[in-house]
C-alpha cells in the first residue's frame, strides 16, 4: 500500500481511538460513579466505509470505574 494510504489510516484511527476514549470517559462521568462502579459494560464497534463491501465490528468489555 502506498505511503499516503498508511498515513491517512493512520490518522483515521488515531481520531477514532481518541474520540471514543472521550465519549466513553463522559458517559461513564455522566452515569456517576454509583452507576458504573464494579460493572462490566459490553462496548461494540461498527466500522462501515462508503464505497466499500465492509461492515467490520469489533466488541470487548469496558470496567466501571471503582
Amino acid at each position: 500500500m502506498s505511503e499516503d494510504f498508511n498515513m491517512t489510516m493512520r490518522k483515521f484511527l488515531k481520531q477514532v481511538g481518541v474520540t471514543s476514549q472521550q465519549a466513553i470517559e463522559d458517559a461513564m462521568r455522566t452515569a456517576g460513579a454509583e452507576a458504573t462502579a464494579g460493572k462490566e459494560f459490553t462496548a461494540r464497534m461498527v466500522l462501515t466505509i462508503d464505497g466499500l463491501d465492509i461492515e467490520h465490528v469489533v466488541t470487548g468489555q469496558i470496567k466501571g470505574r471503582e
